[in-house]
């Protein structure tokens, strides 16, 4: 047997010899991508071709019809730094078994030693392709087998008989193939919009990429090929600068790695490493979805292909095997569907027709189908730049494809990956592939923008001009990609992308304010006293009118629905439904009830009453579960309602015992009821608070009731207790939480002082901001609790123990206080 031509002359091919040389390559920060990779590749091969020369027959020769083979990512070259050795020992059968075992042993134990991860199986070629006859991975990974050292025959003749055996099972295989990258993606994400990806199985990630390959290698349909060898070569180059910067064999980029990982391939920062891998995803994902488009398509039209030819000869009995027409059904003026696909009809003129990619698209959303590749390129090609300010026609056909609803996505995508998106909206270059590092987002901030179009689609009916809509949805977050406020930067935006694409003066008014607003709803909602006339009045005066009023509702829950499934629960729609209700009669100029004069619920005032009967807490706690529109049971948990006659260290004794029973507080409301007269004397506390289990069942009311009793009376010591169990609570390790911020909301009421607490949400969090708001002697009028992911917002109505609002100082140095506390 003759090894490959390996250059092992000048090096020493011993373990040691190959980890040293293996070190100072990783090391080398002149060599990386893919040199480094096939450097790495040859190096692995010469050290393992040495073994398999060594291992010698009882002749002194290296046994006959035995090869070492590599296969997966060690067989294309493409070794990362931590990258498992993908190996198989080829043997023709001939050799003795247990002379083959001890070759593979002296191959195997000294991959081991050095702590390389193996993968390794030992086969002839029968066994090789039955196993990938069985196996789907195993015959992707032999696609992909070349010879490191032996008998390069056996290799070629087993790669050939595999690719074969692929190319005949094609039609059975590649579904099978499709199935698993469905089942992958479904697992593991899409790439290209998540926040901590993983590299290798997300879809658009290096396992799309590689079946891409195997698609090709089948010869049944081919990938678009623009871009995609680059895009690969990005992801690949993460994933070393991954494991170089941990040290471990992950594909995972989490983000306190994203910085080191983002230095080690010379970038400028994490949100650059993040977009050059976001659109490199992209590259796969459209490659992957127009290249499965075409295998469905052949695959669907061989099952309906007769199997008797005609009496002509050709198949299907036309004339020559000619091929039947392909019928086409017109979808709009230019555009017509075949084979599934939206098509360009023959007599269309993208070079005289400036509205056709719109038209095109639009047709397709409605219809449901995708946009075809060809026609998508032939108008990035030829399509006539529409004019400034667009038709009305270019403007309605817009609003179509955004009010399509779920088929937008796909349609969307196509035109973006082909840059048509960024040539009629330029705007729209800063804010594709845009991470938001904030986990309660989903999706970049391009994919979130139409997905709120998506979800703004079906509230439509609500709305008298759903074009407003629509377009607001599409361009509410389009300030992101500019420094500062994204919603002040926004509505200059908006001003100008409403002109360019024609709407008049009045419409881009309406959008400008909508857009500049469209967080407004739901954090007034949320953080603000909704009975305090200060409120409703500040939110009516931004506003304006009742239709930019209806406007901003409907965005508010499409842009909640967007985001991810923290930002949007029923309780939050009651609350912003309130708010709304509130503001339109404000608009339509009525008069706000006076909030000391609001009458409790009666539920709240059956409490205060039983309250004041016992002068013990009250309790009641309502366990089933509050039910979102979408059918899914809210996060926000159960309702807990307390009531107690009116005493100092009620917030900080409530929130510390539903932090020792492991309830995590989403959202909470305290108020006093003044109760009449006759019923009884002093105001009643009831503080209404939204709650969940972190794990586990609720606890019972009374055993809530009975340490709550114990901490007000001082015989329970929550600090302590919360304490040992602050010191025990796991954190993030890596991640550092920006320290705490409290600000004094001015001219927020004319009934108290307003403190907005942002803080890292942690257990007993409302506890120690009740404390230090009892040490300062000041009265919680209301607090208002809102939780999205790791953060909380926490707003505070206080007065001084008199029930007037603090003075500047006082209330600037209780924010100071608050903050220390909290650090």
């Amino acid at each position: 047997m003759t090894s490959l031509d390996v250059n092992t002359e000048s090096e020493d091919t011993g373990p040691s010899g190959y980890a040293a040389a293996r070190l100072r390559l990783l090391s080398e920060k002149t060599r990386s991508g893919p040199p480094r990779r096939a450097e790495l590749s040859r190096l692995t091969d010469a050290w393992l071709a040495a073994l398999l020369d060594a291992g010698l027959d009882a002749a002194g020769r290296p046994p006959r019809g035995v090869a070492l083979v590599a296969v997966g990512g060690y067989g294309r070259g493409e070794l990362s730094p931590r990258s498992d050795l993908d190996l198989l020992l080829l043997h023709d059968g001939s050799a003795d078994p247990g002379a083959v075992a001890t070759l593979a042993d002296r191959v195997w134990y000294p991959v081991w030693d050095l702590g390389l991860a193996l993968d390794h199986s030992v086969r002839t070629p029968a066994e090789a392709r039955k196993t990938a006859a069985e196996d789907l991975k195993v015959q992707l990974g032999l696609l992909d087998a070349r010879p490191v050292a032996g008998d390069a025959g056996l290799v070629t003749a087993l790669r050939t008989t595999v690719l074969a055996d692929w190319r005949n099972q094609a039609t059975r295989r590649l579904p099978e193939l499709d199935a698993l990258c469905r089942e992958r993606a479904e697992r593991s994400g899409e790439l290209q919009y998540l926040l901590e990806p993983d590299l290798k199985e997300a879809r658009g990630g290096l396992r799309d990429a590689q079946a891409l390959r195997a698609v090709a290698a089948s010869w049944l349909a081919d990938a678009p090929r623009e871009g995609l060898d680059e895009a690969r070569r990005r992801l690949l180059d993460a994933r070393d600068a991954l494991h170089l910067a941990t040290g471990r064999a992950t594909d995972r980029l989490a983000l306190q790695e994203q910085d080191a990982v983002a230095a080690e391939l010379g970038l400028l920062d994490a949100d650059t490493l993040l977009r050059e891998v976001y659109e490199a995803a992209r590259t796969v994902s459209y490659a992957s979805d127009v290249t499965w488009r075409e295998v469905n398509r052949v695959l669907k039209a061989r099952a309906g292909r007769p199997r008797l030819r005609g009496l002509l000869g050709g198949r299907g009995g036309r004339p020559g095997g000619a091929k039947p027409p392909a019928e086409r059904t017109p979808l709009a003026e230019g555009v017509v569907e075949m084979d599934g696909e939206a098509v360009l009809a023959l007599s269309a003129r993208p070079e005289r027709d400036p509205v056709l990619p719109l038209r095109a698209a639009a047709a397709a959303a409605q219809a449901g189908l995708p946009l075809s590749l060809h026609a998508v390129r032939r108008l990035a090609s030829s399509a006539k730049p529409l004019p400034v300010p667009w038709p009305a026609e270019a403007r309605e056909e817009l609003v179509t494809l955004l009010g399509a609803g779920e088929p937008t996505v796909p349609v969307w995508e196509a035109l973006e990956a082909e840059g048509l998106v960024t040539r009629m909206l330029p705007d729209w270059e800063r804010v594709r592939c845009r991470p938001q590092r904030n986990p309660v987002h989903t999706w970049t901030v391009d994919r979130h923008l139409v997905e709120t179009a998506v979800r703004a689609a079906s509230l439509t009916r609500r709305v008298h001009r759903p074009d407003l809509l629509l377009v607001a949805a599409l361009l509410h977050d389009i300030g992101k990609g500019w420094p500062g406020d994204h919603a002040v930067a926004g509505e200059t935006i908006a001003r100008d992308v409403a002109a360019r694409i024609g709407f008049d003066a009045a419409d881009v008014a309406v959008l400008a304010t909508v857009v500049r607003h469209h967080l407004l709803l739901i954090e007034t909602a949320t953080r603000r006293d909704l009975d305090d006339p200060a409120t409703v009045q500040s939110v009516a005066a931004a506003v304006g009118t009742l239709g930019a009023l209806e406007l901003l509702h409907a965005l508010t829950e499409a842009d909640a629905l967007a985001t991810g499934p923290a930002a949007w629960s029923s309780w939050r729609a009651s609350l912003v439904a309130d708010l709304v209700k509130r503001v339109a009669g404000v608009l339509a100029g009525e008069e706000l009830p006076d909030p000391e004069a609001a009458a409790p619920s009666a539920e709240q005032e059956r409490l205060a009453i039983e309250a004041l009967r016992t002068g013990e807490p009250v309790l009641a706690l309502h366990t089933e579960p509050v039910v979102a529109g979408a059918g899914e049971p809210e996060p926000v948990g159960v309702e807990l309602l307390v009531a107690l006659p009116e005493r100092p260290g009620v917030l900080p004794a409530v929130a510390g015992v539903l932090a020792l029973h492991r309830l995590t507080v989403r959202a909470a409301e305290l108020r006093a009821v003044a109760l009449p007269a006759e019923i009884g004397k002093g105001p009643v506390l009831v503080l209404d608070w939204r709650v969940a289990a972190e794990y586990g069942s609720l606890p019972e009311a009374r055993r809530l009731r009975a340490d709550l009793v114990r901490a007000l009376d001082g015989s329970l010591d929550v600090p302590a207790r919360l304490a040992e169990r602050d010191a025990a609570y796991p954190r993030r390790r890596g991640v550092a939480a920006p320290p705490p911020r409290v600000t004094v909301a001015a001219d927020g009421s004319r009934l108290a002082t307003v403190l907005e607490v942002r803080a890292q949400d942690a257990p007993g969090l409302l506890h120690r901001i009740g404390r230090a708001l009892e040490g300062a002697e000041v009265r919680v009028r209301s607090a208002h609790v809102s939780t999205l992911g790791a953060n909380a917002v926490d707003t505070l109505y206080v007065t001084r123990p008199d029930g007037s609002l603090l003075a500047s100082e006082e209330a600037a140095g209780l924010a100071r206080t608050l903050e220390e506390a909290l650090r």
